[in-house]
């Protein structure tokens, strides 16, 4: 699974918005659409922030581990 499907799973998963989860990486919804469709790339402290927010680690994240 790659980065892109597993952040729009944990995202739907909880029940949030596009927009809510932009505002934590202040991107708008539209910046942030375009890193889960894979048009944009996310920045390494998007990435931090995005762990933070959900609770898990960079390693889940991305793929690397699956719990």
């Amino acid at each position: 699974m790659n980065y892109r499907t597993r952040m729009r799973n944990l995202r739907e998963d909880r029940d949030f918005t596009q927009r809510e989860v932009a505002a934590v990486i202040n991107k708008s919804q539209q910046g942030y659409s375009h890193i889960e469709e894979g048009r944009a790339e996310l920045k390494i402290e998007d990435l931090i922030k995005l762990c933070k927010f959900y609770g898990v680690s960079a390693d889940y994240f991305i793929g690397m581990e699956d719990c």
